[in-house]
């Protein structure tokens, strides 16, 4: 798998695990929603800062984003 799908996977499982769409992220992280349905889906390339961002707003480490199936690991 692509490192692009897995943070893309990772977001999203975070992000349902909360219950959030993908707006309430996007705003928490004060991103552009579109931007962070692209990251989602693994077609656009996220900027280090993007991804600190996206992380402080779910809670978790930035690490974790990098990770295979981080999200399922955690309960």
């Amino acid at each position: 798998m692509n490192i692009k799908r897995i943070i893309g996977d990772n977001i999203r499982g975070y992000r349902n695990r909360l219950d959030w769409s993908q707006e309430k992220l996007a705003v928490r992280a004060k991103m552009h929603n579109d931007y962070l349905g692209r990251l989602e889906r693994g077609v656009q390339n996220a900027s280090i800062d993007s991804l600190f961002k996206i992380a402080k707003a779910l809670g978790v480490a930035p690490y974790k984003l990098w990770i295979e199936d981080s999200y399922k690991r955690e309960k």
